[in-house]
């Protein structure tokens, strides 16, 4: 598959953040008055994907929207300082693959998380060398097909293909009008798709 710029999904896709995620949260719910409520990875991974506001609204639905959106700020913020101290699991050869594919390509992350986490992701790790931009629900608190269209427009980019783990990943990818590489090693499933791979590291030999 030919492309020139490759645009990635985070979660699922380039690492697993989950069992960190939830341990921050935690630390915010547990000096929460107002919920009794302890996450695990498999919560965290049961929503990754869904914008912060239907987080919120899944996890907080007993607190009134206010509460809940204030609560989800909390966690999110938190969740970036912590991830900018104890990072993710990355997926196998995740490095490797980066620095082959951005010799000849430009690479991008487009996520539907809330602002800081692509920096945290970037920063904990010292990809930043390889991702040329980013774009996020938290930024414009658009859709991921809307957001993957803006960075496309932005950065001129007229040949490219999406990666992702899920149905909405699908979905987005198709929706802004480009193509979509499933992550099948990732947290979800998809329909239709361009292409599977079972690794990330497959993509060096697909895209190259």
């Amino acid at each position: 598959m030919k492309t020139e710029s490759i645009i990635f999904d985070m979660d699922g896709t380039l690492w697993d953040s989950a069992a960190n995620v939830a341990a921050s949260w935690n630390d915010i719910l547990k000096t929460a008055p107002d919920i009794d409520l302890t996450l695990t990875a498999d919560d965290i991974k049961s929503i990754m994907g869904l914008t912060m506001d239907a987080i919120a609204d899944k996890f907080f639905s007993s607190l009134p929207q206010e509460r809940r959106l204030q609560l989800m700020d909390q966690c999110g913020s938190h969740e970036n300082d912590y991830l900018r101290v104890h990072g993710g699991t990355l997926f196998d050869d995740l490095e490797k693959t980066l620095s082959v594919l951005s010799a000849h390509h430009r690479l991008f992350i487009v996520s539907n998380c809330q602002s800081g986490y692509i920096e945290a992701f970037l920063e904990y790790n010292n990809f930043g060398k390889y991702i040329t931009d980013h774009l996020c629900w938290g930024d414009n608190q658009l859709p991921k097909s809307e957001n993957i269209r803006l960075i496309m427009t932005k950065n001129n980019i007229t040949d490219g293909v999406y990666v992702g783990d899920t149905q909405g990943d699908c979905n987005s990818a198709y929706s802004a009008g480009t193509r979509f590489i499933y992550a099948a090693y990732g947290f979800g499933t998809a329909d239709r798709y361009d292409c599977a791979i079972n690794s990330i590291s497959e993509l060096i030999n697909i895209i190259e």
